[in-house]
């Protein structure tokens, strides 16, 4: 109860003082009586996936793209996933993950009905008076501004009020109150299995062997600073010499065919 409605009490309180009337009893009777009204509800629904986990690290992505970081989620806390109740170690990279916030608002007046009987001790009019209990011990009451009261079939104030007068009075309090409760419920679903390839498509299966290993070789020479010399003119110029010598033979074969003629 915060200070508002205490304040609210007192008043109403103040103001229920209803009458006043002779009685041989000096006792307290209380009486409370709880009506709430409509209650009201708010519900906050939260989604993330699940990006990392390790012990009961938890790394979470929202709906939004925030990323959270949970370093330390107790083994009570529990996710219902397909009728299970799963912890924090059995969360798999990939799981949805839906928070739900049911906030209930209800607003009640507690109502305390009391009912004072005493011997008026002292009165001090028109503020307060103190009224003699049952079992000896005063009392004091406040009196609400411009109260009246009932005494011997006749109306009257707190200064018709004397000293040794047996009376009775009811106060009636209302108390407003909001109850406010929450409540949370955590559910997720299993990653979606990775989807299986078309049936038109070939599948390919790489088999990866391991690449042979480099045959040993001799030790290799030392590459020589300058290339060897390989060929000369004298064969080009022996060859050249045998073409003229078989062209000046065939020449006089010719001639010697002619002259025969």
């Amino acid at each position: 109860m915060n200070a508002k409605q205490r304040a609210v009490g007192v008043v109403v309180a103040g103001a229920a003082l209803l009458a006043i009337a002779f009685t041989a009893q000096a006792q307290v009777q209380s009486q409370t009586k709880v009506e709430h009204g409509p209650a009201e509800q708010a519900v906050k629904v939260e989604r993330a996936e699940v990006v990392y986990v390790s012990g009961n690290d938890l790394v979470v992505k929202m709906e939004s793209g925030e990323i959270r970081h949970f370093p330390n989620v107790p083994d009570s806390k529990t996710v219902t996933v397909d009728g299970k109740e799963l912890t924090v170690h059995d969360l798999k990279p990939g799981m949805k993950l839906q928070r739900t916030s049911v906030t209930t608002t209800t607003p009640r007046m507690i109502t305390t009905v009391k009912t004072v009987t005493g011997k008026v001790f002292h009165v001090q009019p028109p503020l307060s008076v103190i009224l003699t209990m049952e079992d000896g011990t005063n009392q004091s009451f406040k009196i609400p501004k411009g109260q009246k009261f009932t005494i011997n079939g006749k109306e009257t104030d707190a200064f018709g009020l004397k000293k040794g007068m047996n009376v009775s009075a009811t106060a009636i309090t209302e108390v407003p109150e909001t109850v406010v409760s929450h409540e949370a419920r955590m559910t997720g679903t299993m990653p979606p299995p990775p989807e299986p390839p078309k049936a038109d498509v070939p599948i390919l299966i790489v088999v990866m062997r391991p690449a042979p290993a480099p045959a040993e070789s001799a030790a290799a020479e030392p590459a020589p600073t300058k290339l060897p010399k390989t060929g000369s003119y004298f064969p080009l110029l022996g060859l050249l010499g045998a073409f003229l010598i078989a062209l000046s033979l065939g020449l006089k074969a010719i001639r010697a065919h002619q002259y025969q003629s």
